[in-house]
């Protein structure tokens, strides 16, 4: 019985981190085409055309305490300063999957 619950767990632990990578993954992929018809116009290859120094690179999101999907997310819906907020415009899940996106692609270099 011991041996079952072993297995039974094991299995899974190998289906949650299977799928949950995937749905990263689709996320991320649904943030690109939101953050293409809506931020790119600013924030083209992670650069800020209004204030260049906050650009969405790891270093600046970091520096300015936006390193997280809860700041991103909060900065998107609310917006602040220069940045329209984009709670009226954008579902909560694209605003979540544009934050996905962001921080993948600060991670990358925005390349």
């Amino acid at each position: 019985m011991k041996k079952f619950f072993t297995v039974l767990l094991l299995g899974i632990a190998i289906l949650t981190f299977t799928f949950s990578h995937s749905a990263l993954a689709a996320d991320a992929a649904s943030g690109a085409k939101v953050f293409s018809a809506n931020c790119a116009a600013c924030h083209a290859g992670g650069k800020n055309l209004v204030q260049a120094e906050k650009s969405l690179k790891k270093e600046a999101l970091d520096k300015y305490g936006m390193y997280s999907k809860d700041a991103i997310i909060a900065q998107v819906t609310n917006g602040k300063n220069a940045m329209p907020a984009f709670k009226g415009r954008l579902k909560t899940e694209q605003i979540e999957d544009v934050a996905t996106y962001v921080l993948e692609q600060a991670e990358q270099g925005w390349k």
